[in-house]
This record gives C-alpha cells, sequence and structure tokens, in this order.
C-alpha cells in the first residue's frame, strides 16, 4: 500500500472515529444546552436526534468540500473519469468513515433509527466508493454525487421541528419547507442536464472503456436510480409544501376575516 492510501485510510478511520465521538458525546452535550426540548424526547427520538445532528454535520463538512473540488479542482474537470483523485479521495474518505459509522449506529439502534432503505443506500455508496478510493476512477462523478449532500440540513432540521412540537403552519417551518425545496431542487434536480452531458461526453472515449463492468454498473445504475428516486421525492417534497403554504394562507385569512368580526 504507497503512502497516500495510508493517507486515506487514516482519515477514513480518524472520521469514523470522530462521528462516533459527535453521536455519543458531542450531540448530547450541545443538545442539552441549546435547546431544552432535547431532555423531553423519548430515548429513541434521542437516538434519532444525535444521529441526524451528526448527518446534518457531516452534509455540510463533505458538501462544501465538494463544491470547491467542483469549482477550482481542474485535473478532475479536464478528466472526469481518470483525472487525479487526491483532493476527491479525501472527500470520500471522510464520508466512507461516516457511512461505517452510521451503519454501525443503525444495526445498534435498529429499534430507533433501523431502515432498510438507509443499509441498501449506505452499502450501495460504499461499493461505488470503492472505485474512487481503490482504482481512483470517475472522481468528476463521484465529487458531483456528494452536491446532494447540501439537502441533508434542511431535511434533518424538518424532523427537529416536528419532534419538538412546532406546527407545519409556523414561520419556521415554513421558512425550512421552501428551503428545502429550493436546496433539494438545485443540488438534485436542477443539476442533472450537467451531470449527464458529462458522463454523454467521455461515452465511447478510450477512457470510458478503460472502466471496468463492476465500476459502469456503480457510475451508470446506480446514477439512474438514484436520479429516479430524487424525482420522486421532488414531487412529494413540492406536494408537501404547496399544502403547508396553502394551509397557513387559509389561516392568515381566516385569522383576518375573525379580527374584521370582532
Amino acid at each position: 500500500m504507497d503512502l497516500f492510501s495510508q493517507l486515506i485510510l487514516v482519515i477514513s478511520v480518524t472520521s469514523f472515529l470522530s462521528f462516533q465521538w459527535l453521536f455519543h458525546r458531542v450531540s448530547p452535550w450541545v443538545s442539552t444546552r441549546v435547546s431544552p426540548g432535547f431532555l423531553r424526547l423519548a430515548d429513541k427520538q434521542k437516538v434519532e436526534w444525535n444521529s441526524r445532528t451528526v448527518s446534518t454535520l457531516h452534509a455540510l463538512l463533505v458538501g462544501l468540500f465538494c463544491l470547491y473540488i467542483l469549482l477550482f479542482d481542474d485535473a478532475i474537470n479536464e478528466d472526469p473519469v481518470w483525472g487525479d483523485p487526491t483532493l476527491v479521495k479525501i472527500n470520500v474518505g471522510v464520508t466512507t468513515g461516516y457511512l461505517i459509522s452510521d451503519l454501525l449506529l443503525i444495526f445498534y439502534y435498529w429499534k430507533a433509527i433501523g431502515d432498510k432503505f438507509f443499509v441498501v443506500h449506505h452499502l450501495a455508496a460504499l461499493y461505488a466508493y470503492y472505485y474512487v478510493l481503490g482504482h481512483g476512477m470517475l472522481p468528476y462523478f463521484a465529487n458531483f454525487r456528494l452536491l446532494a449532500e447540501f439537502s441533508t440540513p434542511c431535511v434533518n432540521q424538518r424532523w427537529f421541528f416536528e419532534v419538538l412540537g412546532y406546527p407545519k403552519s409556523s414561520r419556521p417551518n415554513i421558512a425550512n419547507g421552501m428551503a428545502m425545496a429550493v436546496v433539494f431542487f438545485l443540488v438534485r434536480i436542477a443539476v442533472m442536464p450537467l451531470y449527464y452531458s458529462r458522463m454523454w461526453s467521455v461515452y465511447g472515449t478510450e477512457a470510458f472503456y478503460r472502466v471496468p463492468p463492476g465500476g459502469c454498473a456503480a457510475w451508470i445504475i446506480s446514477s439512474i436510480c438514484l436520479d429516479v428516486m430524487n424525482v420522486m421525492w421532488m414531487h412529494k417534497i413540492a406536494r408537501g409544501c404547496y399544502k403547508v403554504m396553502r394551509s397557513a394562507r387559509q389561516h392568515k385569512v381566516g385569522t383576518q376575516e375573525n379580527g374584521k368580526t370582532d
């Protein structure tokens, strides 16, 4: 194993240990001081709260690094299949540690946060990352996929508001719902043409044919499956956002009419 591969291994292990520490120590300590409602939660809810807190931290860290790579890493932008994957490997190494940590927590606290979909999602992601970390292939596309992490904080915040008892028509909930819909659309739907145009641009080239069948499956098939789910989720988010806004508008009109009557 070369020196850089050893470094990536250290990064992944450090990431795993750090996210475990954040889940077990940091999140409970901070949450009790930032949100008094945390203490009133049931034990299962506290487990999910800590899990989502860690998820948000991971999403922000990896998402920002991903955006930096996408904007300033000329090597992978010029050669999206076999470009120098140094920075991407570091980012994927962090995510790999997080995914393994989260899988362990899912299995250990299955009654609280167990979800077969997340198990399949994490295993599929780890399978795809094997080709990035082990073979250095497809760095642009692996990094591009991490843009989706930017939608995670809003999704988690929605759950936080719900478990703390915020009404769906409350201003914080509506603001977060609008932000979630906009960010989800931007990082998962609006970017699809750019992603698949880059994929099409390398199809049939020498670089493309150097990718083994397993790598192609992890790249193309998983991308299509993920985007089909993204479109379905976007539809649900848009419908939910519309219903909340309509309910809030009706509530506001009703309040104004009652005020006039009084």
